[in-house]
């Protein structure tokens, strides 16, 4: 970064330039070119997968990935999961072989250390626990824990797959970014549905297929909860931003502070030069969420300093909506996945629903009826998506529109360039779960029941 860059985003900023801002980064639109994943597992031994972790062990582990020569960033979240993001790639097939590359070196390496990748949306069997110790976590985990136990259970016990596709077109159309935007939001309860894969806590069924996800929609709503449809996308976005609260005041040393009750708009005004934002900014994007708020929340909170830009890109990275703009759009609602090589469908299918404009026309048509049942609120604390979690593909509306939506996904693969191997994969999928209206989730609970060796719960392979 240059001395001027660093100069412009480390001083305070005003309202209006925030809102400027957050407009110019969240939607960066043209042809969809690029495509990533960001895949997240938990860190288990390899021959007790449902044992607490060591600490000692899963450090020694880290040590060695550390030197590994990946392509891809190799990040840990608080409960020692594992994500490995590869850089986005221009088509499907060379994002499935990067991140394959780099799972092998990483799968070799955990098996010095007798421990294994396991995926599941939530960890099945043990209480959160954080492993890592930085200034951000504590943060989170301080402020997370004034709402109830979603917060520690979101870092320390959860994992995905995370889709990211371009924003899209500025015009309209099947790839315009403002019909991507709204796809991506109906859409995303029937992928919650068909993958989902997280139905036990403490090993006994919670009464959620999607524990992961029935757990996110707890979290505190101005973070979690999406923006409310808006015919702009843009000035939803930043409305939701400038009105989310803030999680935490960063700082050089010490704990970092941890407000209640004060979005980054009224951050800005108690602190600084606020301005005038823009003739057209909104009212906040969601009502507040009175019957949940802490006790003690209030705009009262000391802060120590005005916020500068980098402190308003920071806040955008602690909002955890299903589908967060961060110039592409990032699809975060679909559960770990069992076995070594199950995350490439849920990309596979993602891919081609999104960048084959056919296929995005269609699936568009099948789940546009989902918005009745959606209601007004937004996803993931709406009917819909609480039925996705809940039920999955057992509700007849979300199983007749992952009925179309993945015979959509078949046909566009080929056009997409995907290789027999990650076809097949799709076809099995469907065949499996998507035509007999189950997920991975029925797997474990039906192992509960009938257990064998190598049952999905064991973060193995399961039965055909």
């Amino acid at each position: 970064m240059l001395d001027e860059d660093r100069a412009t985003t480390a001083r305070a900023i005003s309202e209006a330039e925030a809102w400027a801002h957050v407009q110019a980064i969240c939607f960066k639109t043209g042809p969809p070119r690029r495509l990533g994943v960001e895949l997240e597992f938990l860190v288990r031994d390899a021959h007790a997968p449902s044992r607490p972790l060591d600490r000692d062990r899963h450090s020694a582990a880290v040590a060695d990935l550390r030197s590994l020569p990946l392509r891809s960033p190799l990040t840990f979240e608080p409960g020692g999961q594992l994500e490995l993001s590869p850089p986005p790639a221009p088509s499907l097939t060379a994002c499935v072989a990067e991140a394959e590359a780099d799972l092998d070196l990483v799968r070799a390496t955990l098996r010095a250390h007798d421990l294994t990748l396991v995926g599941h949306g939530c960890d099945p069997y043990n209480l959160p626990v954080r492993f890592l110790d930085q200034p951000r976590y504590a943060a989170m985990e301080a402020y997370f824990d004034r709402r109830g136990p979603a917060g520690r259970l979101m870092m320390c016990s959860s994992a995905s797959v995370q889709v990211c596709v371009d924003a899209g077109y500025e015009e309209p159309g099947p790839l315009g970014f403002a019909r991507r935007w709204r796809l991506a939001h109906l859409l995303g309860a029937v992928l919650v549905a068909a993958f989902a894969n997280s139905p036990l806590r403490g090993g006994r069924p919670t009464g959620w297929r999607s524990t992961r996800q029935a757990n996110w929609a707890d979290l505190d709503p101005g973070r979690s909860q999406a923006p409310a449809e808006a015919r702009d996308p843009r000035t939803a976005w930043a409305a939701y931003v400038l009105d989310a609260p803030v999680m935490c005041v960063r700082c050089d040393e010490g704990p970092w502070t941890v407000p209640t009750g004060v979005s980054f708009r009224q951050w800005i005004r108690a602190t600084g030069d606020h301005g005038a934002a823009t003739s057209a900014d909104p009212a906040p994007s969601h009502p507040p969420d009175t019957d949940h708020c802490p006790p003690d929340t209030g705009p009262g909170t000391a802060l120590p300093r005005p916020p500068t830009r980098e402190d308003l890109d920071y806040h955008v990275s602690t909002l955890f909506p299903p589908v967060r703009p961060r110039g592409h759009l990032e699809l975060r609602m679909i559960d770990a996945q069992s076995g070594d090589d199950a995350w490439r469908v849920p990309l596979a299918v993602t891919t081609a629903l999104f960048d084959d404009p056919e296929a995005s026309e269609r699936v568009y048509r099948a789940v546009k009826p989902l918005a009745e049942l959606a209601g007004p609120h937004p996803p993931p604390r709406n009917p819909l998506w609480r039925t996705a979690a809940r039920d999955a593909l057992t509700d007849p509306e979300l199983h007749a529109a992952a009925l179309a939506a993945f015979a959509a996904a078949r046909e566009a693969l080929p056009r997409l360039g995907a290789s027999p191997r990650l076809q097949s994969a799709v076809a099995d999928f469907t065949d499996r779960y998507v035509a007999r209206g189950r997920c991975p989730a029925d797997d474990v609970l039906d192992a509960l029941l009938d257990p064998r060796p190598g049952d999905p719960v064991s973060g193995k392979e399961g039965r055909r």
